[in-house]
């Protein structure tokens, strides 16, 4: 099941912002809870690999189920690391790329963009948030979709975009320029731990 709760506390047990926007951490940067500020308890290789394993699942906001399932099909690319392709594969979904070309301000904000019907892939309106996007693709917003004020605010709060992706502000139209590189993705995961996560339980 995905989770759909209060992201705030997640993100400060996890140590990560699922809002992008470290907010959740600024003032509290410790666990919630009673004894959230004095855990120093170590965890354990398992520990550690389950909480990785759920930093990453969390900031893509994806289920169990689908997190497992795209592990497993970047398991059968030959070349290159299974945790970097891992990682790429999360980000060529749709709801991502909508997320990083700045048509959203979160990834769950983008994911029901994609969801109600928003967003076009080549010019055809696609509501499949788990999507993959192949490089040169063009996505923008549905004609209808143009003046939707979230999307103002969104593209308004835009600091700076990966260099994988393109925007054209005029077009209101983006793609997904080439396949990222895993030195241009979160430096905080490591997706090492993951995959000896998943092996262990295979």
């Amino acid at each position: 099941m995905r989770y759909t709760g209060p992201s705030w506390k997640v993100s400060r047990r996890l140590g990560i912002s699922l809002s992008g926007t470290g907010k959740e951490l600024a003032r509290r940067p410790y666990a919630p809870g009673q004894h959230g500020q004095n855990n120093r308890r170590k965890l354990s290789e398992y520990g550690l690999q389950l909480q990785e394993k759920q930093k990453l699942r969390m900031t893509y906001g994806l289920s169990e189920r689908q997190f497992y399932n795209l592990f497993l099909k970047a398991g059968k690319i030959r070349e290159g690391k299974h945790g970097d392709n891992f990682m790429i594969l999360l980000e060529r979904r749709l709801d991502n790329v909508v997320y990083r070309l700045g048509l959203a301000t979160t990834r769950r904000q983008a994911r029901q963009l994609v969801n109600h019907g928003h967003i076009t892939v080549d010019g055809k309106r696609l509501d499949i948030p788990s999507y993959e996007v192949k490089p040169g693709q063009v996505i923008s917003l549905r004609e209808r979709s143009m003046n939707l004020q979230v999307v103002k605010d969104a593209l308004e709060a835009v600091v700076g975009r990966p260099a994988f992706v393109s925007f054209d502000e005029n077009k209101m139209e983006g793609s997904l320029v080439r396949l990222p590189e895993r030195e241009e993705l979160d430096a905080n995961i490591d997706e090492s731990l993951i995959v000896e996560y998943y092996n262990q339980l295979s």
